[in-house]
């Protein structure tokens, strides 16, 4: 697939990215490119190949799931402009 002038501006567009007359054929080129290495990708064979979230093989440590904190409304309302019992309040923005 090659990327023309006018997809270029479309992209630039929709990116919300200003690109000058000046620049448009040289990024319709680039994204020629990168479109034609993608499309070389989907040549590979990936069957029985397993999705990976690391190219490294570790394991995350787990910990305990407990509450750690909390107890302590009074420190954290403290310097609250304004409170109500043991909540923030805030104005009304929604009617």
């Amino acid at each position: 697939m090659s990327v023309d002038e006018k997809m270029v501006r479309r992209i630039a567009n929709l990116a919300r990215i200003g690109v000058t007359d000046d620049e448009v054929p040289a990024l319709a080129k680039e994204l020629s490119a990168i479109i034609g290495f993608v499309e070389q990708l989907s040549e590979l064979d990936t069957d029985g190949v397993k999705p990976l979230t690391s190219a490294v093989d570790a394991k995350i440590r787990g910990r305990e799931d407990v509450v750690t904190d909390g107890g302590y409304a009074e420190d954290v309302l403290a310097n609250a402009p304004e409170k109500d019992d043991a909540y923030f309040a805030v104005p009304k923005v929604v009617e």
